[in-house]
């Protein structure tokens, strides 16, 4: 497993446990499941209008190059690379990668995935359109040398768009108490609170590694509803940045 400063390989070693479950609606990765249609219908609409592409198309990502930070097994990398984007996932764990490789294989898919960190990618001088970071960087370890790496893998004029839990009383009632301990939609011990980015910390994060924010839209849920995209940021948000 790499030292790269970004990676905790306790967090790591956690998440890729879990591998051979993550496909499965019903497991481990259930929260993720239920999520990812709403987090792909958000990253579309944020790529076609940063991008000005065709929102009617069935592949509007396609000329693109995307990075899916933290791929875990391919949640989001798949929907990218549905949509048309040539898609690049990347995770700490191996184990994740395997299984990544393989469900997509099995799709018929060609995503190119790697065990690798953020700032090592970044080294070897390529670059991508899009960079999704989706409920990663709650878990970085070197938060600076993350920043700073991902920034630099990011096309000037190119997107980059986080999802992450707000550092709230309500984002401990809904995460940790609720999908963790009471529902369990989330593996027990997946978080620690005290790590979560208020939006004003990840925009300033962001500030500091030379891309800039745009306002954060929360992602929330209630009865009759499901998930959605609102204003109410309280217990989880996404946060577009772009890069001159």
């Amino acid at each position: 497993m790499t030292s790269a400063a970004s990676i905790n390989p306790d967090e790591a070693a956690f998440f890729g446990a879990l591998a051979g479950d993550w496909w499965n609606p019903r497991g481990t990765s259930a929260m993720l499941h239920r999520i990812t249609p709403v987090r792909t219908a958000h990253i579309r609409a944020e790529a076609v209008a940063h991008f000005g592409l065709n929102a009617r198309s069935r592949r509007p990502l396609a000329g693109l190059s995307a990075l899916d930070v933290g791929c875990g097994a391919g949640l989001m990398a798949e929907p990218l690379a549905r949509m048309g984007a040539h898609v690049t996932g990347i995770d700490a764990a191996p184990e994740n990668i395997a299984a990544a490789q393989a469900h997509a294989k099995a799709g018929g898919l060609t995503i190119a995935y790697h065990s690798i960190a953020v700032e090592d990618l970044a080294d070897s001088g390529e670059q991508f359109d899009l960079i999704t970071c989706l409920e990663v960087v709650e878990h970085v370890a070197g938060r600076d040398a993350f920043f700073a790496g991902l920034a630099r893998l990011l096309k000037p004029g190119g997107l980059a768009i986080f999802s992450t839990p707000n550092r709230t009383a309500a984002s401990w009632a809904v995460v940790i108490a609720g999908a963790e301990y009471i529902t369990r939609s989330i593996p027990r011990g997946a978080h620690d609170w005290n790590r979560f980015f208020t939006p004003d910390e990840l925009a300033e994060a962001l500030q500091n590694a030379g891309l800039t924010p745009a306002q954060p839209t929360g992602l929330s849920w209630r009865p009759g509803k499901g998930f959605h995209i609102g204003s109410d940021v309280a217990v989880n948000y996404f946060l577009g940045a772009a890069k001159a």
